[in-house]
């Protein structure tokens, strides 16, 4: 495990790896929280983070493996076109399949929305230690289904289900 400025790895260890998935902070791009500071006068407005898209610039210009972008789909239109499947962008040098997988994460808010998140990420988040909060770490994660589908994509996997001819007699 590696703990350091992610933005700052990137740029100074980008060419040891195969793959790259980046996932750069969401809350400024985020339409909920656009929605939220729109509405409830006293919640500060900030700039867009623009990090998002300083990463998909360098690795589109610098990077030769394949890469992943990751983020939420944001309140403006995005200002470098992205690929969109569920409630996430994805800007990659390789096209992604329409489908990343069956599972649908529900909407669950209140007291609930914890452990069905948890349930979803057949994950129990409770037994985090650290100081983020669990929830909202819970929340931001990408379905696991999805996440492999896209790596398998980017490793030219093929399965079975996507073959329309499995045999020749």
């Amino acid at each position: 495990m590696i703990v350091a400025d992610a933005h700052q790895y990137l740029l100074d260890h980008y060419n040891e790896f195969d793959f790259i998935w980046s996932s750069p902070p969401c809350p400024t791009h985020s339409r909920s929280n656009f929605w939220a500071s729109k509405t409830v006068d006293s919640r500060k407005k900030v700039y867009p983070d623009l990090t998002l898209y300083q990463e998909i610039i360098f690795l589109q210009n610098w990077y030769s493996g394949k890469w992943v972008v990751e983020n939420v789909i944001p309140y403006y239109e995005p200002l470098i076109p992205a690929q969109k499947r569920g409630r996430h962008l994805y800007w990659t040098n390789f096209k992604l399949p329409s489908d990343l997988g069956d599972r649908r994460l529900a909407i669950i808010s209140g007291k609930k929305e914890f452990k069905g998140l948890c349930d979803f990420h057949e994950y129990d988040f409770s037994k985090y230690c650290g100081s983020q909060n669990k929830t909202k770490i819970a929340r931001n994660l990408v379905d696991y289904e999805a996440g492999k589908t896209i790596f398998e994509t980017a490793l030219g996997v093929i399965r079975k289900k996507d073959v329309r001819q499995t045999e020749l007699f």
